[in-house]
């Protein structure tokens, strides 16, 4: 499924927005502001952001430069009552993909995600690559030199997270919540487990490795060649 970060401080926009996405087989979370929606965004998996502009704290200016710093192809679409040439120039320029005025037609709106999920190939595709190595969202597949592998469902939303964050660190406890749940009775030593079991699958990549940074937790590495 795919999933959506919906940044916007009204509420109320921000809850119908997110039942329009629900009505339409979207997965969505919501940021009131900027600096919580970076802090979900290191911590989740997400294919699209939506954002207001003139938000507390961090704008969404601000919001789109750090996301575009951290990763270059996540699509990112504006939802704000700014409606000049200028905001729309500032924002295209910091790499957004879309820029829609409010009040928002919902209708239009569906359209316009769809339209940017098939420009970005998520939808057909959401895929993964590393070097040499494919990672398959959907069917949890690992596409290798070697031979494709196929991973159990914890173990590649992992690898997949370790992967789209290339020399970001993870804590034990952020892999906890985000794959089994605030609410697991599991240890923390569970997300070791699983670490383990995929440096066995990859221990002869070419493209990557998983680094323990010890008394944290772990971050991916790719390979110089």
């Amino acid at each position: 499924m795919i999933k959506i970060l919906v940044v916007e401080d009204d509420i109320k926009l921000n809850k119908l927005v997110r039942t329009v996405l629900a009505q339409n087989g979207y997965d969505a979370d919501m940021a009131l502001d900027g600096d919580s929606a970076l802090d979900m965004f290191g911590e989740k998996h997400y294919d699209l952001i939506i954002s207001d502009i003139m938000m507390p704290v961090t704008d969404g200016y601000a919001l789109a430069k750090k996301i575009r710093e951290i990763n270059a192809n996540i699509p990112i679409l504006f939802m704000t009552a700014v409606d000049d040439l200028d905001a729309k120039k500032k924002g295209f320029s910091l790499g957004i993909d879309d820029y829609m005025v409010k009040p928002i037609d919902t209708d239009e709106l569906i359209l316009r995600i769809g339209a940017i999920m098939r420009r970005s190939q998520i939808v057909s595709e959401r895929k993964l690559t590393v070097g040499d190595t494919t990672l398959v969202y959907d069917s949890l597949t690992a596409q290798t030199p070697e031979g494709d592998i196929e991973l159990p469902q914890k173990e590649f939303y992992i690898l997949y997270k370790l992967l789209s964050y290339p020399g970001t660190i993870f804590t034990r406890s952020q892999l906890m919540e985000e794959f089994w749940g605030a609410d697991s009775e599991s240890a923390e030593r569970t997300v070791d487990v699983h670490i383990t079991r995929i440096r066995d699958k990859f221990k002869s990549s070419e493209d990557f490795e998983i680094v323990t940074i010890r008394g944290l937790g772990y971050k991916a590495v790719k390979k110089r060649r």
